[in-house]
């Protein structure tokens, strides 16, 4: 078993983990959850044994075998299959043993033994399969590593880490570089998986359909809580009750004995009785109020015009300049009328042509023929899938709002900077946070200030291609909450299943 005991945890000044005591049994399947730089990465290159405590101790069986997936792959001229075999150190190393041996070498035979005991006559199968289940096809299993763009050099990485044979798998993020049916895959691979399991992800339903115990990183301590995410939420809340009424009692009792001392404690004859109520306040154990684990909640402003239709795509086809000049065709024939308040998932595999769509819409990209006609007052909100990327980041939240809010309305006066500083408190920007620069944000502080420059606007059609990919679970449900109740046309492209049941009405695949 893995057992953390009276655990603490610091990178720089910072302490993550604070006197943590939890164990995970063999076999089981738990789900890391908590905000961004809680610590959770962290916490995992404490199990790979990157990281010592600086207090207590971690305990994990030395015999068991860990495998994680790496960060940075190689240009490898290696075949995409040859690379995720060589997850399997121990199989490669009879490899390279029967490779190094004589014909008439006495340990040959044993050797081919132990290549039998270890699998090599069914690796290449065994590779295969998880190839085509993280969706890559036969012919792409042969081609060299260094072909794959970045996204699929990631699937790779993690095909690496699924062929290792391993006691504990360690997997942080594994769902954020797949389409929906590698995700599906990839939770009955999962669901098989004989040993221990510990999983970083923002994704509920992957959490739900995987784990069985969740361990919660908050407010520096690490609890163990039975079931998937779902049940975890259940429990919190219901603990969250229970504090919070306890908190109200003991603010109660409080309050009852501070009124007899202030009323008392002039008077020679209840100065004793009123000193012990004194005492008794010094002695009571101050329970914290509880805080809601999501600090905020944010809404889009309500849209200016609401054309209907909105948008009519006849016979569009979509696609990119090619190198020799030449358009390629990626979405052939698109047929589309938007109306007002209709509300569209976009589904399809990766590399289908998704985000070419919604770029055709949203005019990053020239349409290659068919037309396309806008409704009078069409004002469009497009989030990019690497939005972020185009954040200035030297420059604070509030100097970027203010661009964007003289942009939309170059001939008025500009806002007051109460009105924005409001505005960017509302996305839990306050403070001094506001004024600083945007470098040192996290990725889910970055993406969610994308998503408020875009809302500034007040779009009445929202463009969305992937919003979530650097939001933690928290942000994730103000997001889902704000576009349910956002009042005009959406289309999202999303992987995350619990997002687009809650805010789409129909899909397109």
């Amino acid at each position: 078993m893995i057992r953390w005991t009276a655990l603490s945890l610091r990178r720089g000044v910072k302490l993550l983990l604070d006197d943590v005591s939890v164990v995970v049994n063999p076999g089981e399947k738990v789900g890391l959850v908590g905000a961004n730089g809680s610590g959770k990465s962290t916490l995992f290159a404490l199990l790979r044994g990157e990281l010592q405590p600086d207090q207590g101790d971690l305990a994990i069986p030395a015999a068991w075998r860990i495998a994680h997936v790496a960060q940075e792959t190689a240009a490898s001229e290696a075949s995409a299959l040859d690379f995720v075999i060589d997850g399997d150190r121990h199989l490669r190393d009879v490899e390279a043993r029967m490779a190094a041996a004589s014909d008439d070498d006495d340990a040959l035979a044993e050797l081919y033994m132990a290549y039998g005991d270890a699998g090599g006559y069914t690796a290449n199968s065994r590779g295969e399969a998880l190839l085509l289940g993280l969706g890559f096809t036969l012919a792409q299993a042969q081609q060299p590593v260094v072909t794959f763009s970045g996204g699929w050099r990631m699937r790779l990485q993690l095909a690496q880490a699924l062929m290792a044979p391993s006691d504990l798998l360690l997997l942080d993020e594994p769902t954020n570089h797949l389409d929906l049916d590698a995700i599906v895959w990839l939770e009955q691979w999962l669901r098989r998986y004989p040993g221990t399991l510990v999983i970083i992800s923002h994704d509920r339903e992957f959490l739900d359909a995987v784990c069985n115990v969740t361990l919660s990183l908050e407010q520096k301590k690490l609890t163990r809580w039975s079931g998937n995410y779902t049940a975890f939420e259940l429990q919190r809340a219901e603990r969250m009750r229970l504090a919070q009424g306890a908190f109200g009692k003991q603010q109660r009792e409080i309050a009852h004995l501070q009124s007899f001392v202030d009323r008392f404690k002039a008077k020679a004859s209840k100065a004793k009785q009123a000193q012990s109520r004194v005492k008794a306040m010094e002695r009571m154990t101050l329970l914290a109020p509880v805080i809601e684990a999501s600090p905020f909640t944010f809404k889009f402003r309500a849209p200016l015009a609401s054309p209907d239709p909105m948008l009519i795509l006849e016979d569009v086809d979509c696609g990119y300049p090619a190198d020799d000049g030449s358009r390629r065709t990626v979405v052939h024939d698109v047929k589309l009328r938007l109306t007002a308040g209709e509300r569209i998932g976009l589904l399809g595999a990766n590399g289908q042509g998704k985000s070419t769509v919604i770029k055709t819409i949203a005019g990053t990209l020239d349409r290659i023929d068919g037309t396309m006609t806008a409704g009078k007052g069409l004002a469009i909100g497009y989030f990019a899938q690497h939005q972020i990327d185009m954040l200035d980041m030297d420059a604070s939240p509030l100097m970027q709002l203010h661009r964007v809010a003289v942009a939309v309305n170059p001939n008025g006066a500009a806002p007051r900077e109460q009105e924005l500083r409001n505005y960017l408190g509302s996305f839990d920007f306050q403070g001094e946070m506001a004024t600083a620069s945007v470098a040192p944000f996290s990725g889910g502080e970055k993406a969610r200030l994308a998503l408020a420059l875009i809302i500034w606007n007040r779009p009445n059609l929202l463009l969305l291609d992937e919003p979530t990919n650097h939001l933690d679970l928290e942000t994730r449900e103000a997001l889902t909450l704000a576009l349910a109740q956002f009042e005009s046309a959406l289309i999202l492209v999303s992987h995350d299943r619990a997002l687009l049941r809650a805010t789409t009405d129909r899909f397109l695949l």
